[in-house]
This record gives C-alpha cells, sequence and structure tokens, in this order.
C-alpha cells in the first residue's frame, strides 16, 4: 500500500528534486568533512586533545542522529516527512554558520554533535519518498538516493579542497550553511506537501495486511529487528577500514597520498556504477529470495577482503575496492527497502529513524573496533578482520532467509 496521490508526472519531478537535494545537501556537508583535522590543528591544542577531538569530531554527529533518529521519524509520522526535511536542512545551516564562527576545539565539538542531534536529514528524506513512490519502485529509490549521497560526498570534498586552496576555512562552513538553506527553501517550494499517512486503526478500516507488513505497534516486528541487525552487522563491518585506511595503504602497501585517495575512491565509484543494476535486479524480489542472494554478496564480500589483506599489489588493491563497491550497491539500499516493504505505511518515519540510528551505532562501532584492532593487534591484519566480519554477515543473512519459513 502507498500513499501516493500525486500524478506521475509530479511524482517523477518530485522524486528527482528529492535526489536533487540529496545531492546538493550531502556534497555541501561533506565539503568540510576531510579537513577538519587540519582546521583543528589550527588552533594548536595539546596532543591528547587533538587525538580526540580528531574523533569526535566525525563521531559526534553520527552519536547526534543515533541517539534522535528514531523520535524525530515518530515526530514526520505525526507532522508529515517534508516539514523534517525543512527542519534538519535548516539545522545544518544554523550548525554550519555557527562552526563558521565557533573560536575553540569544544565548541566546534559541541556544535558537530548538536548538529547530528537537531539535523538527521536522510531518514525524512527516504521516508518521504516512500510516501510518493510506488512500491514496485522502492528499491530504486533507496539505491539512488545513496548514490546521491556518495556522489555528492565525493564533489563536496573535491569543493571544499579548491576552497581551502584559495581562502580560509570559514568560508567552507559558511558556504555550506548557505548552500543548505537554499535546500530547505528548494523542498518548500518544490516539494508537495504530503499528509501523513493513517494507520488502518486511525482511519478505522480493517484491511488485511500482508505477512511482511505488520501492523503498527509500539515494537518493531521481529522481520524488521532481523534485518536491522544484519544491516549493522554489514555496516559495522564496512567501517573497520574507515581509521586505519590511509595509513595501511601508505605504510603496508608503500604507495603515496595521491595514489591512497584513489584507491579510497574506487569504492565510492564502484556503489555509484552498481548500485542502480543491483536496485533493477532486487526490485520486487520477495524477501527470502532477496536475503539468500545477499548472503552471497556477503561472502563474496569476504573473500575479497581476505584478497585485499593478502595482496602486496596497489593495483589489484584497488581493483579489490572497486569490486567491494561494486557489491555494496547490493546490501545497504536493498536492506533499507526490505525495512521499509516490512514496515506499516504510517509508520515509515519512526522505522526508518531507527534505521538511521542503527546504521550510525553500526559505523561507529566499525570505526571504533577498526581504531582498536589496529593499536592493539597492528593494522596489516586488518582486512582479516573485515573479512571475518562479512563471513559473519553471511551467517546472519542466511540464518535470516531460513527464519522466514518457520
Amino acid at each position: 500500500m502507498t500513499s501516493v496521490s500525486l500524478a506521475p508526472d509530479r511524482v517523477r519531478r518530485a522524486v528527482r528534486t528529492l535526489f536533487a537535494v540529496q545531492f546538493v545537501s550531502m556534497g555541501a556537508m561533506e565539503m568540510s568533512g576531510p579537513f577538519w583535522p587540519v582546521h583543528l590543528a589550527s588552533y594548536d591544542p595539546p596532543g591528547w586533545l587533538f587525538g580526540v577531538a580528531g574523533t569526535a569530531v566525525y563521531v559526534g554527529p553520527m552519536l547526534g542522529v543515533a541517539l534522535t533518529g528514531s523520535f524525530w521519524g515518530r515526530v514526520g509520522d505525526r507532522f508529515g516527512h517534508r516539514l523534517m526535511m525543512i527542519r534538519a536542512l535548516l539545522g545544518l545551516a544554523l550548525t554550519q554558520l555557527a562552526l563558521a564562527f565557533a573560536g575553540d576545539v569544544w565548541t566546534i565539538l559541541a556544535l558537530r554533535f548538536l548538529q547530528g542531534a537537531c539535523a538527521g536529514y536522510i531518514a525524512p528524506a527516504q521516508a518521504y519518498g516512500v510516501g510518493i513512490e510506488s512500491p514496485a519502485a522502492r528499491t530504486r529509490l533507496f539505491a539512488h538516493l545513496q548514490v546521491s549521497t556518495n556522489v555528492g560526498s565525493v564533489v563536496g570534498a573535491v569543493a571544499g579542497g579548491v576552497i581551502l586552496d584559495h581562502a580560509a576555512f570559514f568560508w567552507i562552513n559558511a558556504a555550506a550553511a548557505a548552500i543548505c538553506a537554499a535546500c530547505a527553501a528548494a523542498v518548500a517550494l518544490l516539494l508537495p506537501d504530503m499528509p501523513p499517512p493513517a494507520s488502518a486503526t486511525a482511519s478505522g478500516t480493517k484491511t488485511p495486511a500482508p505477512a511482511d507488513r505488520p501492523a503498527a505497534g509500539a515494537r518493531p516486528p521481529s522481520p524488521v529487528l532481523a534485518l536491522l541487525g544484519v544491516m549493522g552487522l554489514l555496516l559495522a563491518a564496512r567501517m573497520i577500514t574507515q581509521a586505519p585506511f590511509s595509513l595501511y595503504v601508505t605504510s603496508v602497501l608503500g604507495a603515496g597520498t595521491g595514489v591512497t585517495g584513489g584507491c579510497y575512491a574506487m569504492l565510492a565509484l564502484g556503489f555509484v556504477i552498481a548500485a542502480p543494476a543491483w536496485a533493477r535486479h532486487f526490485e520486487g524480489m520477495a524477501r527470502t529470495a532477496a536475503l539468500r542472494r545477499m548472503t552471497w554478496v556477503a561472502a563474496v564480500c569476504a573473500g575479497l577482503m581476505a584478497a585485499a589483506g593478502l595482496t602486496a599489489s596497489v593495483a589489484v588493491f584497488a581493483a579489490v575496492y572497486l569490486a567491494w563497491g561494486v557489491l555494496l550497491g547490493a546490501t545497504t539500499p536493498v536492506l533499507m527497502a526490505l525495512v521499509s516493504r516490512a514496515t506499516d505505511g504510517a509508520r515509515q518515519g519512526r522505522i526508518l529513524g531507527v534505521a538511521q540510528s542503527t546504521a550510525q551505532g553500526a559505523s561507529m562501532a566499525g570505526i571504533a573496533l577498526g581504531a582498536g584492532l589496529g593499536q592493539t593487534v597492528g593494522i596489516e591484519h586488518t582486512y582479516f578482520f573485515v573479512a571475518a566480519a562479512y563471513a559473519a554477515g553471511a551467517v546472519a543473512l542466511w540464518a535470516t532467509a531460513r527464519d522466514r519459513h518457520r
């Protein structure tokens, strides 16, 4: 069931606008992303504070989203997801403007946490898209939204570097604030306001729900919990490499910084190339069949990560990263679509908010695990741990697919 009440041409225009806003706003936020350590160092903090701040400046927004995602989702279910998109974009604009004028490290860290807590744009954008798009195109919707995010992140990082070459860091944050404010205006002016969908109980009707679409309740249904658990495990596996990546490529493989950046870009390139094709492949597929195929995807990821840990060739490592990016296009977008399909229409905001909180929590866990393992075991073993995590993910996917028949 869907809440679409727009003509097909208006739906297409609204979805294209949604993708464009996602691309532009995520690009604006990533303009500062790679350069926070450089900016923090300009305050000349003590060594211990610089070490803490270098991690907290990235983890803070994730923690903010993780703690508030479900709350903002429930508000969106009640008052409409377009309003939550506007709120989130204005929150990004205001916190970016405040960051432009921040004068010390602690203020920056507090504002970065507040940014995540007040913003959380991705979940309401997904919920809004689900409300206007047909169920048959739901997997493509999630895939294209994530492609917009990835491409925006790459373009934003490049744009931030260009700005920093010619101006102070202040102008990166100021420009991002202006862009996010413009995106909020675009959402308000260009996207139609869709009333929050009424549940079967609220509307007084008793339409029987399919087996994979449980009725609304206080607790997410078991299929959703299982899907969120698998998604969190796969995301944690992906993020183990985040902290030690550059050190691994430069020290273990002996590559320069330019090659390091190129290897990292292969991941995003593979995802952008493959995600739409994976979406078409999984579109309309039953949950059990989709999970079985994703079991093989996770297993191949485990093999690729083992190969990355064994190779001493930068070229082979880059090729592995490209192939890994291709496979990642079949993980989070497909799982998010399955979560959405298993959720009552009146609770899309809440459950997608919980999914966003799960993603952020899993990402933080993966980053912390990667950093900890690098310090205790050694970064040269990083990719074998990632391979083991993906193998565990494959087992979890297999078990979740079997549970469908119990």
